[in-house]
């Protein structure tokens, strides 16, 4: 069986971090399937899914590193050639990719105690992201 759900997050950009394991919790646990695999899909091609211990401190420590790794302040060619000015979002996006699958086990996703499943936006503005979740398994 397979279930699919899109959800809506509103973001503020510039790597801004969303914990979304509740709704990917509740997507699963509707779906029925008590074993198999939940799939986390970003639509869009600057932003991101990943894990990480959803605290402050980290959350800042997360936001410094992309900027260090690709700053808001790149010159890049995407940007000269759009003039959007995101070619950093995209580089960011791509080098940690848009989305995630975890094994579901007994109706929920597998994650460690200290593990959420994120959504981060590295846009250069606020955005309303569109978040596909599909599960796939047995009942």
């Amino acid at each position: 069986m397979i279930i699919g759900k899109e959800i809506t997050i509103q973001t503020k950009g510039f790597s801004d971090i969303k914990d979304i394991t509740g709704q990917v919790r509740d997507i699963v646990s509707k779906s029925g399937i008590t074993k198999g695999l939940v799939n986390v899909f970003a639509v869009g091609s600057t932003a991101s899914i990943t894990t990480i211990e959803y605290e402050p401190a980290l959350v800042e420590d997360m936001k410094d590193q992309l900027e260090e790794f690709a700053s808001s302040t790149m010159q890049s060619r995407h940007s000269q050639t759009w003039g959007d000015d995101n070619g950093f979002s995209h580089v960011r996006a791509t080098f940690m990719g848009p989305g995630l699958t975890a094994p579901v086990s007994d109706g929920s996703p597998v994650l460690g105690t200290w593990q959420q499943i994120v959504v981060i936006d590295h846009d250069n503005r606020p955005r309303s992201r569109k978040i596909f979740i599909q599960v796939m398994g047995e009942k």
